[in-house]
């Protein structure tokens, strides 16, 4: 996976595929700190100890239509490639939590991608779900909540095109708000 956006866009699918209603995204960016982080929790079905000990094996997938699941373990690897950590929590029927840091200006650090176009397939395709994104940096902070969206749709779908047009383009003019603000 190319970017960061990426491996958030294949941890939400796998977050939805365990039957998440919920789903938190948090990225933040401490550029005095140097430091990147990405967490995604969900209220899916959550896996048992022996499942989450094989989920970083590339070789280990609960899909059927593949024998290998490189998300995770791929997302494991760029954290530690620029000299970061990763973490993942899990308990049957309550959840997931992962976790990825990353040295902000190590080379091998993934550039961060098209959030806008991410959040908008994963709200497009499953509009079902309740999406949290936070976006933080230096203290900044952008959030988007599908629930409150949806509140003020007036029964509009939120998956429409007109609603996912502005959508997109509010996450883009908060994100670059932040960063304009450094």
């Amino acid at each position: 996976m190319e970017d960061l956006s990426l491996h958030i866009l294949d941890i939400a699918e796998n977050s939805i595929k365990a039957k998440a209603k919920n789903i938190e995204i948090m990225f933040e960016e401490n550029t005095e700190k140097d430091m990147t982080s990405l967490e995604i929790s969900d209220d899916g079905m959550g896996m048992d100890n022996k499942t989450l000990y094989k989920v970083l094996n590339p070789f280990f997938t609960t899909k059927n239509t593949r024998k290998v699941g490189l998300g995770i373990p791929l997302l494991s690897e760029a954290a530690k490639a620029a000299d970061g950590k990763f973490s993942i929590e899990s308990q049957p029927g309550k959840g997931t939590r992962l976790k990825a840091m990353f040295k902000s200006s190590h080379i091998d650090k993934k550039p961060i991608g098209d959030i806008a176009s991410t959040l908008i397939s994963i709200i497009s395709g499953h509009p079902e779900v309740r999406l949290v994104y936070t976006h933080k940096l230096n203290g900044k902070k952008y959030e988007l909540d599908t629930k409150e969206i949806k509140s003020q749709l007036n029964g509009i779908p939120i998956h429409s095109p007109e609603v996912l047009k502005i959508i997109k383009i509010n996450i883009n003019k908060g994100i670059d708000s932040m960063r304009r603000q450094k």
